[in-house]
């Protein structure tokens, strides 16, 4: 696989979320300038909402477009879809248009929560209407990244994989080429 230096922004609202999605680029060969923009304090959600705007202005100026924009924001209570269109109202509230199929910005949103997925890929049987613990250290999530980024890429996600991860890995297709 070639490596490719890209100028990447993680926008999250936790550590836990930047580990998870820094560690999902780098297995797939990705370099470059990552930049996180965590919530450190506050509303994690909120963070993002509010900074979803500025973000997507800034991957479409003309000296990003070598780069990608990666969104993590729980749906907490909310559906996936709910989230989503939050932040397509950010973006009309900002005179932004929504977001283009031919853009590198890809939006995941766990159900409920990232440690969620976290505890499905650790094999457990999951509802994603429960919130699950953290982890003890957030870089124990590494070896359950390696395994969904072979189960996205090999299109092998189990049946019972929750509803939120599976379109998580249908988002990769605006980040990631499926082979290469």
């Amino acid at each position: 696989m070639t490596q490719r230096r890209l100028q990447i922004t993680i926008l999250c609202e936790d550590k836990q979320q930047e580990i998870f999605a820094r560690h999902f680029l780098k297995t797939r060969g990705f370099t470059g300038n990552i930049k996180p923009k965590i919530c450190l304090e506050g509303a994690g959600e909120q963070f993002v909402r509010d900074n979803y705007p500025k973000e997507v202005k800034a991957y479409r100026s003309k000296n990003y477009r070598s780069g990608m924009l990666i969104v993590l924001i729980d749906a907490d209570k909310k559906t996936v879809e709910e989230r989503l269109q939050q932040l397509d109202d950010a973006l009309i509230e900002n005179s932004q248009q929504l977001r283009q199929p031919s853009e590198a910005i890809a939006v995941f949103v766990p159900k409920r929560n990232i440690e969620t997925w976290i505890h499905y890929l650790q094999g457990e049987n999951i509802d994603e209407e429960k919130e699950y613990t953290k982890l003890k250290k957030q870089s124990d999530c590494k070896p359950y990244v390696e395994q969904l980024v072979n189960q996205c890429y090999q299109g092998n996600l189990d049946d019972n994989a929750p509803a939120s991860l599976k379109a998580a890995c249908g988002e990769l297709q605006r980040i990631l080429p499926l082979h290469g």
